[in-house]
C-alpha cells in the first residue's frame, strides 16, 4: 500500500469518526424528540428549550456527514455522458465534477464563515433559553471548512487518474482490497 493510500485510509478513519459522532448526536436528538412528544401526549411539561437545542445541534449533525461523503465520493454524479464518450472522457469528467464540487464547497464554507461571524458579532441567541448560537455554529463551520481540503484531495486523485489514464476504484472498494 502506497503512502498516499495510507494517508487516505487515516483521513477516512477520521471522517468516519466525525460522521459517527454526528449520527450518535442525531440518535440522541431523535430519542429526546420522542420523549418530548410523549410528554406532550401525556399532558406533562415539555423539555424546556428543547427546540432551541435542536436548532443548533441539527446543523452540526448534518455537517458531520459531508467530510466522509466527499472522501468516499458518495455525492451525486451523472455518469451516462462519460460512459458514452469512453473511459478517458469519463475520467476527465470525474475530475471536472470534482472541481465543481470543490468550488461549491469552497463557496459554501465561506458563507458559513460569514454567517457564523455575523452570529458572533451580533451576539445572537436562541429564542427560548437564550443559548448563544455562535459557538455551536463555529463547530459546524469548522466541519464545513474541513470539507475543502478533503475535496482538494479527491480532486488531485481524480486529476492524477485522468492524467495517468487509470481509473481508480472508489475508496470503499480500495479499502476492502487492501485489507
Amino acid at each position: 500500500m502506497s503512502t498516499l493510500d495510507q494517508q487516505e485510509r487515516r483521513i477516512d478513519i477520521w471522517t468516519r469518526w466525525i460522521a459517527t459522532i454526528g449520527f450518535t448526536g442525531l440518535a440522541i436528538l431523535a430519542a429526546l424528540t420522542m420523549f418530548d412528544s410523549m410528554m406532550r401526549w401525556f399532558f406533562l411539561p415539555r423539555i424546556p428549550g428543547f427546540s432551541d437545542v435542536g436548532e443548533v445541534i441539527f446543523a452540526i449533525v448534518i455537517a458531520t456527514c459531508f467530510p466522509a461523503g466527499l472522501l468516499r465520493s458518495n455525492n451525486i454524479t451523472i455518469r451516462f455522458l462519460g460512459a458514452g464518450l469512453g473511459p478517458a472522457a469519463h475520467r476527465w469528467l470525474d475530475a471536472f465534477g470534482s472541481l465543481m464540487t470543490l468550488a461549491f464547497f469552497s463557496m459554501l464554507a465561506w458563507q458559513f464563515v460569514v454567517i457564523t461571524a455575523d452570529y458572533q458579532v451580533n451576539a445572537r441567541v436562541t429564542e427560548t433559553i437564550e443559548l448563544p448560537i455562535a459557538p455551536w455554529w463555529w463547530v459546524t463551520t469548522t466541519i464545513m471548512l474541513l470539507c475543502v481540503p478533503i475535496q482538494v484531495w479527491v480532486l488531485i486523485d481524480r486529476c492524477l487518474g485522468a492524467i495517468r489514464g487509470q481509473t481508480r476504484e472508489p475508496l470503499p472498494e480500495r479499502l476492502e482490497q487492501s485489507s
